[in-house]
């Protein structure tokens, strides 16, 4: 799929948000039209693609963390808190830790 279909299927589905593509593309000077396809809640919840330079941060392995203090977080705030891990966990935002 070549990226102005992908970028046509990608704002049909924010269409359905009601969102105003002619108002945002007035807004938005036409040398830049290019990018606002990035900006969409579709493609802004994609990661990009890994790369060569991705790795993993290997410590040593006589490592030992230090102790930190636990910041105490009310039953509002510790649902919040896991609301924005399991949608950043979703989005592929963030990932599980091997250590």
């Amino acid at each position: 799929m070549n990226w102005a279909a992908e970028e046509k299927e990608d704002w049909g589905r924010e269409e359905e948000m009601e969102i105003d593509h002619h108002k945002i593309e007035s807004m938005v000077p036409k040398q830049f039209h290019w990018w606002l396809k990035v900006f969409g809640k579709v493609k802004s919840e994609r990661m990009p693609m890994r790369k060569v330079w991705d790795h993993a941060i290997d410590v040593k392995e006589d490592f030992k963390p230090s102790k930190a203090k636990v910041y105490l977080l009310s039953r509002n705030e510790r649902e919040e808190v896991q609301k924005l891990i399991d949608e950043h966990l979703k989005k592929g935002y963030i990932r599980p830790s091997k250590s």
